[in-house]
């Protein structure tokens, strides 16, 4: 647990929760910096000189069972303001002689109306008369703890919002944080500036020149390796140490033949000549193809696609004798998972879409300038390092490319089919200002065909099935209501110039209950 010193800060205590990282960002996004730890890493919290508040998140447990996630009691002796939010709250409860039971006749999930019945400093200008609040909890605190008073209420929920004012303790049974809670950013702007009393002092552009500085003090003079993919994290990796070692890094770049079409030979261009970076061109395309025949299990082509590029990429750095770093875009999220994967029980969906995650055992050390950012402010930076709004803004794209947005057998031939669709699909998205309302969208090939009539001939071709979706963080998402014209003409356009195609289909699944990806 490594913490940014001589930084004001708000520590979140992560509980389990699936959200916890959206607490984190909405902290963030009102220009106080926050970090996540976990409850095992509080107990080894020595200072707290920097710390204004704590906030401790939602979670999957249940203070009703003998052995329960906690915290020291010390932590509320530390004259710093808590904020518990659904597990927190209840745990807050417990902690200073509440009751808490689980009822399922009381349980609340999805929407309900708030009502005031206390003013307070935590609901200021939020809680006029009623206001509509996201729930997710079977527990409900029953009986008010010592010292503590009533704020506000639900119809289901008549504990929703408690507070100690004297003490600086506050708990509501919602989440706050989630974009179905109205004007939830309120709350925690209440209880940063009119509670902690903390100041704005995070900016992402601010940090630039210090992590460059960084950047430099760490390497030296020492060789840094990286993989560019082209996707907007490894590019601003570059981009960053390029500015810190000039000439001291080496990108390597490995076609893997699933690439969108043009792509990869419009990013090399791109790096080499306008932003100069050394970089290394390895064109692996037929070995990808050739290890991914027949293989239609989407796990078994996720660790194919994964395990490939890591040992083509172990390859080429074993020929720099004098590489001492290994550069990485790890991101906050990516620390976060990790951190709590150990004291939570979120269930494994699918292997991880990043394939860029290269291995310690190399030997290398890691350089990781992007570890306390989230994907949006990594944006935020790209732009002030004058990276391009074609790859800064880019729509997320899986580490394993098109292998798993070809569903079922990998063909070069379908490679093209998808690549011809895929490329009209997104440029017509550009095309009619469409594509930056839109948080991810892609098209994919369905492991069937189908029959069709073109020219008064039978057909018997792929299906084509498009995907678009809206989304704050990718954690949920629903699917973007094209205008029907707009369907009507991607649907023409995609099936009179792709061979192949002879039908189109449009996802209207959300998420959940699918993911984003098919596979």
């Amino acid at each position: 647990m490594q913490f940014q010193i001589n930084k004001e800060k708000i520590l979140i205590i992560d509980f389990g929760s699936q959200v916890t990282k959206l607490i984190a960002r909405r902290i963030r996004e009102l220009g106080v910096y926050s970090e996540v730890i976990t409850p095992k890493d509080l107990t080894k919290l020595k200072k707290f000189n920097d710390i204004k508040g704590f906030i401790f998140s939602g979670g999957p447990s249940t203070v009703t069972s003998l052995k329960f996630q906690s915290v020291p009691k010390e932590i509320f002796e530390k004259k710093i303001p808590v904020f518990g939010i659904c597990y927190g709250l209840q745990l807050i409860a417990k902690l200073f002689g509440g009751k808490i039971k689980p009822s399922k006749k009381k349980r609340e999930f999805g929407r309900a109306i708030l009502l005031k019945k206390n003013n307070s400093l935590l609901i200021k200008n939020y809680l006029i008369s009623k206001k509509s609040v996201w729930m997710s909890h079977e527990d409900a605190v029953v009986k008010l703890p010592k010292n503590f008073k009533v704020i506000a209420y639900t119809r289901d929920s008549k504990l929703t919002i408690i507070e100690n004012e004297k003490k600086k303790i506050y708990g509501v049974q919602f989440h706050p944080e989630v974009t179905h809670t109205d004007n939830g950013k309120q709350i925690f702007k209440n209880f940063l500036f009119s509670i902690c009393k903390i100041k704005k002092s995070w900016s992402v552009s601010s940090q630039k020149i210090r992590l460059i500085s960084e950047i430099k003090k760490t390497v030296k003079k020492d060789k840094v390796i990286c993989a560019l993919s082209g996707g907007v994290d490894s590019s601003v990796v570059a981009l960053l140490i390029n500015k810190a070692i000039k000439r001291n890094l080496i990108c390597v770049m490995v076609d893997t033949g699933l690439m969108r079409k043009n792509e990869f030979n419009y990013t090399y261009r791109l790096f080499k000549k306008k932003y100069k970076l050394n970089i290394k061109l390895i064109d692996a395309s037929k070995i990808f193809l050739k290890r991914l025949k027949n293989i239609s299990n989407p796990e078994k082509k996720r660790k194919i696609i994964g395990n490939l590029f890591i040992n083509i990429f172990e390859r080429e750095s074993k020929k720099y004798k004098d590489i001492k770093f290994l550069a990485q875009g790890t991101l906050y999220p990516d620390i976060i998972e990790s951190r709590s994967s150990t004291g939570s029980r979120t269930s494994k969906i699918k292997s991880h879409h990043n394939v860029g995650g290269l291995p310690r055992k190399m030997k290398l050390k890691l350089v990781e300038p992007l570890k306390e950012f989230f994907k949006d402010e990594v944006r935020i930076l790209g732009k002030s390092l004058g990276l391009v709004n074609k790859i800064n803004f880019k729509h997320p794209f899986p580490g394993p490319g098109l292998g798993i947005r070809i569903l079922g057998n990998i063909t070069m031939e379908r490679v093209r089919i998808l690549q011809e669709a895929d490329y009209i699909y997104i440029n017509e998205l550009i095309k009619n200002g469409l594509y930056n309302k839109i948080w991810q969208a892609y098209a994919a090939l369905l492991p069937i065909k189908t029959v069709g009539v073109m020219g008064d001939a039978r057909t018997y071709e792929n299906i084509c099935l498009l995907r678009a979706v809206t989304s704050e963080d990718g954690m949920t998402a629903d699917y973007f209501s094209f205008p029907k014209n707009f369907i009507d003409n991607i649907s023409n356009k995609i099936i009179n110039n792709v061979r192949g195609v002879n039908r189109v289909v449009y996802d209207i699944t959300s998420k959940p209950p699918s993911t984003i990806e098919l596979e």
